[in-house]
């Protein structure tokens, strides 16, 4: 038996542009094509969407979704590393909370204002240990001024910055480019001029071990391997961001 994709929508929900979304990067292709470019879905389709749709209900992203269906990662794996991340993010909003109820009640009762307590939770300072451990106290001492001495319309930018590498990163994951692909190094010379903008490095670009060595830390840690869709992700930028150290740094 089966559906087409207008039963499919009908009945889950889903709809149409997503499904072809999702045959575009291999996620779910139709069972066959009918006239017109008409989409068909057999029963095991079905039963594939309904893990899929599980999934995402769940949290986890398309690339994660993707390795737990083809047995690369069990769904106890990507449910954790999901985990992980939504505690991070749930302490990170903590701090923000009771950064900005300080801000109100010292406003209330004409107090003045601390900048460390008011920008406390946006930025890095939650990962100062972890760095003074990775690369020492004056690697966090010069962050840690960089980021202080930029102004909140500075810090969003490098924000904004970095979160749409990752999505971009997450899309071309998604489409199976290659790491040597033009679009794969596209997205590593942008990586690469935005590492550029932190301190440590000056006018010039990273050097060819710190991208490297960046890379590596993108698989290893847990916390960045989730940030790009899980181990296939990760290993996808490392991969193209040694391509492009090797030529270009």
């Amino acid at each position: 038996m089966e559906w087409s994709i207008h039963d499919i929508t009908r009945l889950t929900g889903t709809t149409s542009r997503t499904l072809r979304h999702y045959g575009q990067i291999g996620l779910l292709e139709p069972s066959r094509t009918g006239h017109g470019g008409l989409r068909y879905y057999d029963e095991d389709a079905l039963v594939r969407l309904q893990r899929i749709l599980l999934l995402r209900q769940l949290g986890l992203s398309l690339p994660a979704i993707a390795e737990v269906l083809t047995g690369a990662q069990s769904v106890i794996h990507a449910l954790r590393t999901h985990l992980t991340l939504l505690e991070q993010e749930r302490d990170r909003v903590q701090r923000q909370i009771a950064s900005v109820r300080r801000t109100i009640e010292k406003t209330e009762r004409g107090e003045q204002l601390m900048a460390e307590e008011m920008f406390d939770g946006f930025d890095h300072t939650q990962y100062k240990d972890e760095v003074e451990a990775r690369w020492g106290r004056d690697a966090y001492a010069a962050a840690d001024r960089w980021w202080r001495g930029m102004s909140v319309e500075d810090r969003q930018a490098f924000q904004n910055r970095s979160t749409q590498l990752i999505a971009d990163w997450t899309a071309a994951a998604g489409r199976g480019a290659a790491p040597d692909s033009d679009m794969a190094q596209a997205l590593a010379r942008r990586h690469v001029e935005w590492l550029g903008t932190a301190p440590g490095h000056g006018p010039t670009s990273p050097a060819k071990e710190y991208v490297l060595g960046l890379g590596e830390m993108y698989v290893s840690d847990p916390r960045f391997t989730a940030t790009y869709g899980g181990a296939k992700g990760a290993a996808f930028v490392r991969d193209a961001l040694k391509v492009y150290a090797e030529h270009h740094l």
